[in-house]
């Protein structure tokens, strides 16, 4: 049950979520958060998260249950049932964290965590998954709200280098994907999702990852310029540098093992930047 719990909520991304708002409030000038506080902005941005992926699964039945990828979820094996109960336990996680933040830390904070919930529950999911290639362009500015919610649990008025992040994580969301749509390009194709790959083909979205990861590295690049330290830019150069190599070999063979190594590299680039971001200001601080 725990394993089925865990794959339902999509704790993983959830983590990586806490993960992001957590380096985001590390970085942004200002009053530190008490260790409680902290805390309550990690879970808060946690089970909103889950709350969205919870959703996301339960509306998706139909697609995760013709896609290989996916066709073991929990609601489509049927070990968990779809019914009500579940719709209110999901709304009931998000209203506890946008409410815990609110209280606790402020308006904005929980403002954003809102936002991050509701652009992939409802814009990535409900309104634009099944219709457009921009599905996850758009609907990935869900990571971005996560960077912004921990910026302004510190502050609320944003900083240039959270500014840059949330640019950083809106960028990175398409070109980890995508890599992944590349790679499970028969999976979308049987769900019927327009995913880039299966719009403009393997090659031409090959392409658009290289040409997005170049924005996202450039502007990952940025915040050096505006404070951030050597610790810093080393992280940003060597998972860029890294990321870049994978979309590279993509592009010259879109197959799927090779995009898979591209989909990891994207996390391998994403961890590198946020313990480099925050172990340059525990440094320097």
């Amino acid at each position: 049950m725990v394993k089925q719990l865990i794959s339902l909520f999509k704790l993983r991304i959830g983590v990586v979520m806490m993960f992001t708002a957590l380096a985001a409030m590390a970085i942004t000038p200002g009053p530190s958060l008490a260790g409680w506080e902290m805390g309550v902005l990690a879970v808060a941005v946690l089970i909103s998260a889950a709350a969205a992926g919870a959703f996301n699964q339960y509306y998706e039945t139909d697609l995760d249950g013709r896609m290989q990828r996916t066709d073991d979820r929990p609601f489509v094996t049927g070990r968990l049932q779809k019914g009500p109960l579940w719709l209110a336990l999901i709304l009931l996680l998000l209203v506890t964290g946008v409410t815990g933040a609110a209280w606790v830390l402020n308006g904005l904070t929980a403002l954003y965590i809102f936002l991050g919930a509701f652009f992939y529950a409802v814009v990535y999911t409900v309104w634009l998954k099944r219709r457009t290639w921009m599905n996850i362009v758009i609907g990935g500015a869900s990571g971005s709200f996560a960077v912004l919610a921990g910026a302004a649990a510190v502050s609320p008025t944003l900083e240039p280098v959270p500014i840059m992040l949330a640019l950083v994580l809106f960028f990175w969301t398409p070109s980890h994907f995508w890599s992944l749509a590349i790679a499970r390009h028969a999976d979308y194709v049987a769900a019927g999702v327009p995913m880039l790959p299966v719009v403009v083909g393997d090659q031409r979205a090959a392409q658009a990852v290289l040409a997005n990861t170049l924005l996202l590295v450039s502007i990952s690049i940025l915040p050096f310029f505006y404070g951030m330290g050597w610790i810093y830019l080393a992280g940003a150069i060597t998972g860029g540098g890294y990321f870049l190599y994978r979309n590279l070999q993509m592009l010259y063979c879109p197959t799927p093992k090779v995009a898979m190594a591209s989909f990891f590299a994207s996390l391998v680039q994403l961890v590198l930047l946020l313990t480099g971001a925050v172990v340059d200001v525990s440094v320097s601080g």
